[in-house]
């Protein structure tokens, strides 16, 4: 058979598919990606067509100018599905590498099904890459609509989601709300647990095989699907000033290896902390410190398994936090508070940088404080320490003078040559002192005298060491 008959088979054109009784029976496979749609430059992936029709053979199709095609016989799995794996690669941006497959009876001349939904392979590139968010927050709750958005600076004309461990790729094309800008909604519908996982956007452009960088992976938890609900405590209590410490106790009697803290209105991932068995209950502390304008607001916790992190259970209690005392910077908009943990820390994503960003400690004012005290306490301390050393030195001063005055000179001491040529007594006695020891003597009043002195002389001696 040829590739363009093979094709126009696969289009559902064939005069048997055109009766409303065979369209109804022929529906059409699914084709997925495996293990991902999104592809390395040069690697290799299955493209897996399957269906409940016991289809033959299905065969596969390339989109593009020559639409080549491939054809493989099914196989039967264990559930009853009929499919057939075509291996393709290596797979490199030069090309758009565009799929469909559909299912066909080999003794049924021209019997084939209506074609697949088509399957696009993605070979990310070294573009700007985007940003991906979801308005609602990371922690849903089944039944609410899940919308993610994925939107750049640059000016790309459609973008990509994927899934991590998800075998399609859905796309968009973008919107342009601003110059410059691009953006597309991915409505995923209500929430069920099949919407917990990590996910990417990609950009592209409409006539380009090449994609951007992926963006930052965006974890969406589910809540509610265990059924514990932790409790949520604070120390030392819900009211704390700027500056102080403060402790979030998550606790569980559910054996749960993971527990989460989350703030409402922020759209960053909550951090998650392995819990300690302690006083019969399962539990993590998120420790805040210093605490910060920024950490104000309401808190909730949900614990989980490490083996499933993106099924949770029920949400605690609401524990509002409120900060007294001055605000923090107006310029500096609110962010995640810097958040340590009295256990291991172990976040979903190892390159969410962003996710908790720190908030400075300490405002500029305290800084300056902090400053002027320090420096006041240093010219105190020279200060006295000047003041000291200069009453000592006054004190030797002091001492020496009393020494010198009114002595006369013992054997052993070496006087000045111009204090020993002086005949007047009352003349000062210059000596040079090297290491002495001052001892004192009273004479007594001599006899040759006339007239005794009132009161007895008193000299040093001085004896040399």
């Amino acid at each position: 058979m040829s590739p363009k008959l093979t094709f126009l088979l696969c289009l559902g054109l064939s005069v048997g598919l055109r009766t409303s009784g065979q369209a109804g029976i022929y529906r059409k496979p699914s084709l997925s990606a495996l293990p991902s749609p999104v592809v390395t430059s040069g690697g290799f992936v299955t493209l897996q067509c399957i269906s409940w029709q016991g289809f033959d053979r299905f065969i596969l199709t390339k989109e593009g100018e020559h639409r080549p095609s491939w054809t493989l016989d099914s196989q039967r799995r264990h559930n009853g599905q009929f499919q057939a794996l075509f291996p393709v690669g290596p797979v490199t941006p030069s090309y758009r590498w565009t799929f469909r497959c559909c299912g066909c009876y080999r003794y049924i001349h021209q019997q084939c099904s209506e074609p697949s939904d088509p399957v696009e392979l993605l070979v990310p590139g070294v573009s700007g890459k985007p940003s991906l968010l979801s308005q609602q927050g990371s922690i849903m709750t089944f039944g609410r609509n899940l919308t993610l958005q994925c939107l750049s600076d640059v000016g790309y004309d459609r973008f990509a989601l994927s899934k991590e461990g998800g075998h399609n790729l859905p796309q968009r094309l973008s919107e342009r709300p601003q110059t410059g800008r691009s953006q597309a909604d991915f409505l995923l519908g209500r929430v069920s647990l099949s919407h917990g996982g990590r996910y990417r956007c990609y950009g592209g452009h409409k006539f380009s095989s090449k994609w951007s960088t992926p963006s930052d992976p965006l974890d969406i938890l589910v809540a509610g699907v265990l059924p514990d609900t932790p409790s949520l405590s604070v120390q030392p209590g819900p009211t704390v000033a700027v500056g102080e410490n403060m402790t979030l106790l998550c606790q569980t009697r559910s054996q749960r290896d993971i527990l989460f803290l989350s703030k409402e209105g922020t759209m960053v991932s909550p951090l998650r902390l392995r819990s300690k068995y302690q006083a019969q209950q399962y539990q993590a502390q998120f420790s805040m410190s210093p605490v910060t304008s920024a950490h104000g607001g309401t808190y909730r916790c949900y614990s989980s398994f490490s083996t499933s992190p993106y099924e949770l259970s029920h949400p605690s209690d609401a524990l509002e936090l409120v900060v007294s005392g001055p605000s923090g910077d107006p310029t500096s908009p609110p962010t995640w508070p810097n958040l340590t943990s009295g256990g291991s820390e172990d976040r979903l994503s190892a390159t969410e940088s962003g996710q908790w960003k720190g908030v400075q400690g300490l405002k500029p004012y305290q800084n300056v404080l902090i400053g002027i005290s320090v420096a006041f306490v240093l010219l105190l301390f020279l200060f006295v320490l000047l003041l000291i050393r200069h009453r000592q030195q006054g004190k030797c001063r002091t001492s020496a003078d009393a020494t010198v005055k009114n002595t006369q000179p013992e054997e052993g001491v070496e006087l000045h040559p111009q204090a020993a040529a002086s005949d007047a007594p009352q003349d000062v006695i210059y000596a040079q002192l090297n290491h002495l020891t001052l001892g004192r003597k009273t004479t007594p009043p001599s006899s040759q005298s006339e007239e005794p002195p009132a009161e007895p002389s008193v000299y040093s001696a001085l004896a040399i060491h």
